[in-house]
C-alpha cells in the first residue's frame, strides 16, 4: 500500500504543557530528583528538584530545539528546558511516537545559525506508512540506535579508567613499592625527581600570516584544534588550512614529533599533548611548543607525553599562565616543573598500559563511527521506502558494519605508537 505524506502541522496534538512546566537554565543544577531536557546537545542539561514543574502526562514526547534543531525522545518524567524549546506529540491515529521521532531525524533542514527552525519544520511532510510498518521500523532503528549509545558508555567509561590510570601509575609506578614523600607529593621509593629543565629544551614555532595560505596548498598548519583534551592527535579534515611555500620547510614537523599547547584556544587543552602522526605534512606555529634535545638516557618521550596528558600536570601549568583573553605559559615555566621518573624499563611498561587503554578507546570510536553510519543509511532507505523491514537481516548488518568498518577506518583519536 503506497504511502501517505501528511503536512506537518496535522501530523501533531496539542499538549497542555505550559510556562509552569518550564525552567531557566540559571535555575538548572548539576544534580536533583528530576533531569532537565532542554534544547543544546547533552540529553540531559542537569536537574532540578522543582516537583511542580515536572512533566509526566502524555509521554513519550520528542523535544525539538528551535534554536539548534536537537531532537529528543523523551520517556521519562522531566521538566523542559525554557530556551528555545518545542514540545511535539503525534496523532495517535496516525503515528507511532518512536517512528515520529525517528521521521523527524530524517529531515533535511539547513541550519540558519541561532535563528529559529520551527517554521521551517512547518512546512515539511511527514511519511505516514501503516502503523505496524511503523513500529517495526522504530523498532529497527532504535535497536541500532541502542548499540550506538552503548558505543558512546564503552568510550565515557574507558577514558574515566585512563584518567584514573594515570594518575594511579605516575604516583604509585607499577610494582608497588612503599613510597617517599617529594615536593610534588608521594612518589614510588625508587623514583628520580627531576625539573623537567634538566631533561629538554622547548621550542616555538613561526607566526604564521595569510600570506602562505594557499587552498591547494600541501603543508597544514597544526593548531591547538588537533588536541583532544584528553590527549591525542585529532584528525580536522573539516577545518584543514593549506599553507605553501619552500619557506616552510624548515617549520615543517616529523613523525614523532611531540608538542604541547602554549597557548589555551580552548579551556582545558594548556599543557595538552600530541604527537605528530606523519611527517613533512604539519607546519609548527608559535602556539605550540616543540619538545627538543630530550635526554633520552633517562626519559622515554612517551612517558613525558603521558606525563603533560594526567590532570594533575594541567592543573600546574595553569598556575603558571597568564593573560586575560587568551591564556598563554611559556617554555621557561614549564621547564621549571617537575616529574617523577621511574627507571626506563618501567617508563616502557607504564607506557604499554596506556596504550592499550588508547587502543581500546580508538576501537569503540572506530565502531561508533561505524554504526552511526550504519544509522544514517537506515534512516534514509526506511524512511523513503527504499528498503522495506521484511528485506532486513538487521544482525548480519549490524555484524558486517562493524567488521568491515569498525576496524579499518580513519579516526579522529590517534594514540601514538611505541617506539
Amino acid at each position: 500500500m503506497p504511502w501517505q505524506f501528511i503536512e506537518f502541522p496535522a501530523t501533531i496534538e496539542k499538549t497542555a504543557i505550559g510556562r509552569e512546566n518550564q525552567i531557566l537554565s540559571t535555575e538548572i543544577e548539576p544534580s536533583g530528583r528530576f533531569p532537565v531536557v532542554d534544547q543544546g546537545q547533552k540529553f540531559i542539561a542537569g536537574y532540578s528538584n522543582s516537583e511542580e514543574r515536572v512533566i509526566r502526562e502524555g509521554l513519550p514526547l520528542i523535544i525539538f530545539g528551535d534554536h539548534t534543531r536537537r531532537l529528543k525522545y523523551v520517556d521519562f518524567p522531566f521538566i523542559l528546558g525554557a530556551d528555545g524549546t518545542k514540545v511535539l506529540k503525534p496523532r495517535a491515529d496516525l503515528f507511532d511516537t518512536k517512528f515520529f521521532y525517528f521521521a523527524l531525524l530524517s529531515l533535511d533542514i539547513p541550519n540558519r545559525g541561532y535563528n529559529r527552525h520551527f517554521t521551517i519544520l512547518k512546512e515539511r511532510r511527514i511519511p505516514r506508512p501503516e502503523q505496524d510498518e511503523q513500529r517495526k521500523i522504530a523498532g529497527v532503528l532504535g535497536v541500532v540506535q541502542r548499540a550506538i549509545e552503548l558505543q558512546e558508555r564503552l568510550i565515557i567509561l574507558t577514558t574515566e579508567l585512563k584518567k584514573a590510570l594515570l594518575h594511579q601509575l605516575f604516583t604509585h609506578g607499577l610494582r608497588g613499592e612503599t613510597q617517599k614523600q617529594t615536593e610534588i607529593g608521594p612518589v614510588p621509593e625508587s623514583w628520580e625527581v627531576a625539573e623537567l629543565a634538566s631533561l629538554f629544551e622547548i621550542k616555538h614555532g613561526f607566526a604564521f600570516e595569510g600570506e602562505f595560505f594557499a587552498s591547494d596548498g600541501r603543508y597544514i598548519l597544526l593548531t591547538p584544534g588537533h588536541f583532544f583534551e584528553e590527549g591525542g592527535f585529532r584528525d580536522q579534515k573539516d577545518k584543514t588550512k593549506f599553507y605553501t611555500g619552500d619557506f616552510l620547510r624548515s617549520y615543517l614537523l616529523t613523525k614523532g614529533d611531540l608538542l604541547v599547547a602554549m597557548t589555551e584556544q580552548k579551556a582545558g587543552l594548556l599543557g595538552s599533548s600530541i604527537v605528530i602522526p606523519e611527517s613533512d605534512k604539519y607546519l609548527h606555529n608559535q602556539r605550540l611548543g616543540l619538545i627538543h634535545k630530550l635526554d633520552d638516557s633517562r626519559l622515554n618521550k612517551l612517558f613525558l607525553y603521558y606525563f603533560f596528558n594526567t590532570s594533575d600536570v594541567r592543573k600546574r601549568i595553569a598556575m603558571t599562565a597568564s593573560g586575560s583573553k587568551v591564556r598563554h605559559t611559556s617554555p621557561g615555566k614549564i621547564r621549571e616543573l617537575k616529574i617523577a621518573l621511574p627507571c626506563l624499563d618501567e617508563q616502557r611498561r607504564i607506557i604499554e598500559t596506556f596504550q592499550a587503554v588508547d587502543a581500546r578507546i580508538e576501537m569503540l570510536g572506530r565502531k561508533h563511527a561505524a554504526l552511526t553510519d550504519l544509522f544514517r543509511t537506515l534512516l534514509h532507505q526506511l524512511m523513503t521506502a527504499q528498503i522495506r523491514v521484511r528485506d532486513l537481516d538487521l544482525d548480519g548488518i549490524l555484524s558486517q558494519a562493524v567488521r568491515e568498518n569498525g576496524d579499518k577506518r580513519p579516526l579522529g583519536f590517534q594514540p601514538p605508537l611505541v617506539k
